[in-house]
């Protein structure tokens, strides 16, 4: 062990972080921080987690989160080192798994597709993107008083619009998005736990069934999306109305009719098919949303039903409902 991280340590500040001469001068990014190394974990293929998305959107609180999960944590890594740190990963006996963080400080992330193609050569990736409203990241930042990146004598919104402009083509790319505009800290780690952490032997795909409301706009990070308006209202009944899907009889009251148990088993065998598949590709996360009009009766009864399904099945299911009262 000390041996490695006297290697990672003398790749970082000798080998890693000191550039060519002849770019000494044209580099503006910082020296990569490398936050600490936690407990290490023994199972599984040597992976890397890449973190990146909008400033302010809970970058460095998820690398904790990671780091706290026995990932090799590095923040603020240069471009161009990038493909060097896998190989070192990739070639490590002690460091199993790491999460680095690459953003907007670093400059010339149009580059950045071509490099994690790269890297995926090397070994297995994940690219997580954070991101939050324009409402949201203002406030965090007004919170916290400190100045956006890309903000030094621009308003506020402007720098962040800017930064989200920027980002876009990185956002397309990525594996998983991360919608943090209703995360505190707590929320955002035990999201990341619950994605990320497993067991020896326990199946490498973690699935996220969520239910929401279409008046609310659409998931982002949904994969699979099914529009569950055509079943019958339970809103309408006025004994369910202030009740949720979560309700046993709010539940068995959309269950029991024809239609929702055709359209429960036809997506269920459609996604027992898709599984395998997105496991055999290496997908690490996978986001089934069930929308109706509010996001509280119809499509939160099946998410759960579905949650239970797939766990009959032998997957690792988590269950989510972004639009119902907390």
């Amino acid at each position: 062990m000390a041996s490695v991280k006297k290697q990672v340590r003398a790749g970082r500040t000798e080998a890693i972080v000191k550039p060519k001469p002849q770019k000494a001068a044209k580099s503006k990014v910082a020296t990569p921080k490398v936050i600490k190394q936690g407990a290490l974990a023994v199972h599984g293929a040597n992976e890397l987690v890449v973190l990146t998305g909008l400033s302010g959107s809970g970058k460095l609180s998820a690398l904790k989160a990671f780091e706290d999960l026995g990932y090799y944590a590095v923040d603020n890594l240069p471009l161009e080192l990038i493909p060097r740190f896998a190989e070192l990963v990739r070639g490590s006996k002690e460091i199993r798994r790491a999460a680095l963080v690459v953003d907007i400080r670093e400059g010339l992330l149009e580059k950045f597709p071509a490099i994690l193609k790269q890297v995926r050569k090397l070994l297995p990736t994940t690219m997580v993107y954070l991101e939050a409203s324009d409402e949201v990241l203002v406030r965090r930042f007004s919170e916290t008083r400190r100045p956006h990146p890309l903000g030094r004598g621009e308003m506020m919104v402007k720098a962040i619009r800017s930064e989200r402009r920027q980002l876009e083509p990185v956002r397309n790319v990525a594996d998983v998005l991360l919608d943090t505009s209703k995360f505190n800290v707590h929320e955002l780690r035990a999201h990341i736990n619950a994605q990320f952490q497993r067991e020896e032997g326990q199946q490498p795909l973690l699935l996220s069934v969520m239910s929401f409301g279409f008046k609310n706009g659409v998931p982002a990070e949904a994969d699979l999306m099914f529009d569950v308006r055509f079943l019958p209202n339970p809103h309408f009944v006025p004994e369910f109305r202030k009740l949720t899907g979560r309700n046993p009889k709010v539940a068995k009251y959309v269950m029991n009719f024809p239609q929702t148990k055709e359209f429960m088993a036809r997506v269920t065998d459609m996604l027992l098919f898709l599984l395998p598949y997105y496991v055999k590709e290496g997908k690490s996360y996978l986001t089934v949303a069930f929308g109706c009009t509010g996001g509280q009766h119809r499509s939160v009864a099946l998410a759960e039903e579905m949650k239970k399904r797939l766990t009959h099945e032998g997957y690792r299911v988590k269950s989510a409902h972004r639009d119902m009262p907390r």
